[in-house]
């Protein structure tokens, strides 16, 4: 199967092992095989894994474009393990994403770690809004 990837000007590509940057103009790429590939901006950098999610995404991420989950797949357990203690919520999705790792499917889990990231992003927003709202008073749960 052929992938069509279109690239602005700068843009990088990581297929396989290497990083593909693009020159000055708009280019299109076809690419046959069966290398990992992912796009600058769907890379995420070891330092700005900074929540379980995203830590938990960066793990998929190493697993996929190494191509297999054996080396880091005890730390992948790990950190869901910690990350289900926390927020049970993120239990269907990182079941999903642990269905697809041990299937080999390592390109759909780094999809469901995304959408791990921003199960947990909600989960923030709404604690924030929560803690807001109380330190403000406007809505502590007491009546006036």
């Amino acid at each position: 199967m052929t992938l069509k990837v279109e690239l602005k000007p700068g843009e990088r590509i990581v297929i396989g092992r290497s990083v593909v940057t693009n020159g000055t103009s708009r280019t299109s790429l076809l690419i046959d095989g069966q290398d990992p590939v992912l796009r600058e901006r769907d890379i995420l950098r070891e330092s700005e894994a900074d929540t379980p999610a995203k830590r938990i995404a960066y793990a998929v991420q190493m697993m996929y474009l190494a191509g297999t989950a054996d080396t880091v797949l005890p730390i992948y357990t790990e950190l869901t393990r910690g990350a289900l203690k926390a927020a049970p919520s993120m239990a269907p999705l990182v079941e999903t994403m642990t269905n697809c790792v041990l299937t080999g499917q390592l390109y759909k889990a780094y999809r469901e770690a995304r959408k791990l990231i921003a199960h947990e992003a909600s989960i923030f927003e709404h604690a924030e809004r929560g803690a807001g709202l109380r330190a403000d008073g406007a809505d502590d749960g007491e009546s006036a």
